[in-house]
């Protein structure tokens, strides 16, 4: 296969089971979510292709970890219809509206909760709460001192300490910042034992999955976040990326591959260290990831030649903005067809990377 838009990445021990058995979604036991906001929609339609269609195969059960956007995106995997809850949610994030020019976090969290809401409509909490099959895992990251005021200056001092002490070491956040991860089912999936920023896990409830998932995606000053979710440890609540924005993928164990549809073929742990190149880590080292991704060339190729971001807002007048994220979603099917494409051909390692 002559990939155009879509790039593959597989490690060696996805590849020997790709080979061997095909692209059966049997063989998957983790489906990994990042942070990124409106660079969701470049996933768009590959996500409608698998959700609705190529996961729908297994008879395997699935843990789903998100955070921040990639929570959103599994919360429509864990719903009846993920195809239509996938409809509500873009439908809602393309055309989400502020009166201000300069909108408040207040205002923005409005819409932001407006969208989900419209996302899980009339029974998607429970659903996900409930789901049989798929194990939900929605990262966020409770505030430790400054980092969990609701005062703006004391944030902004929590953030600047957070930040300096993250350069030094990663392992600095955990006196910032604690991740809590809000499960569904009576426990997490036991290969998601993370062993790092004193990971608290909270089973969650149908009425907590609203919050947990406003939560995984209110990044400071921007949204107000959550503050004492029932259930949780108590204290404030923040976007899961700033621990975990695009993971550790050294943390994962378990027997089955790791589906990551992701917006670039390389991974930064924390939103930190977005700033700092030498944290940024390739996909080389995990042998049983499958990492789908666009392809550099595709990417060159699409409006502004760079995929959706948060930027955006600021970039283009609305108008223009929507109109540039549809024509990334419009141009982002390519990538479902040609993964259609891959898993339905004689060669199931076609065009595919392998990293040894």
């Amino acid at each position: 296969m002559s990939t155009r838009a879509l790039a593959v990445h597989v490690g060696s021990e996805a590849a020997e089971r790709l080979a061997a058995n095909g692209w059966d979604a049997n063989l998957f036991s983790l489906l990994l979510g990042a942070s990124g906001g409106p660079k969701w929609f470049i996933l768009a339609q590959l996500d409608r292709f698998l959700f609705g269609d190529f996961l729908q195969r297994s008879q395997r059960p699935l843990s789903a970890l998100g955070s921040s956007i990639g929570s959103w995106r599994h919360a429509c995997l864990a719903q009846d219809d993920p195809v239509a809850a996938m409809d509500r949610m873009q439908e809602g994030y393309l055309y989400q509206h502020y009166q201000s020019a300069r909108p408040s976090a207040e205002e923005i969290s409005t819409v932001s909760k407006s969208i989900l809401q419209s996302t899980l409509g009339p029974g998607g909490a429970a659903a996900i709460a409930g789901h049989t099959s798929i194990t939900s895992h929605i990262v966020t990251a409770r505030g430790r001192g400054p980092s969990g005021s609701q005062s703006t200056a004391a944030l902004a001092t929590g953030m600047g300490a957070a930040a300096l002490g993250n350069m030094v070491s990663r392992k600095l956040l955990r006196h910032h910042f604690q991740r809590v991860v809000f499960h569904s089912g009576q426990r997490a999936a036991p290969d998601l034992a993370l062993h790092d920023f004193q990971t608290a896990y909270c089973a969650l409830q149908e009425q907590t999955v609203l919050p947990a998932l406003h939560a995984s995606g209110a990044i400071p000053f921007v949204l107000t976040g959550e503050r004492d979710i029932p259930g949780a440890p108590p204290g404030q609540y923040w976007d899961g990326g700033i621990i975990d924005y695009h993971f550790d993928l050294s943390q994962f164990q378990g027997q089955g591959l790791i589906l990551y549809p992701h917006f670039r073929d390389r991974v930064v742990p924390g939103w930190f260290d977005k700033f700092l190149p030498w944290r940024h880590r390739s996909v080389t080292q995990a042998s049983r990831l499958v990492l789908l991704c666009p392809n550099d060339a595709f990417v060159a190729g699409l409006p502004q030649g760079k995929i959706p971001d948060r930027g955006d807002f600021s970039r283009f007048g609305e108008e223009e903005r929507i109109r540039y994220w549809e024509d990334c979603i419009e141009a982002s099917k390519a990538m479902a067809d040609e993964f259609a494409e891959l898993i339905s051909g004689p060669n199931p390692l076609a065009g595919v990377v392998i990293h040894d």
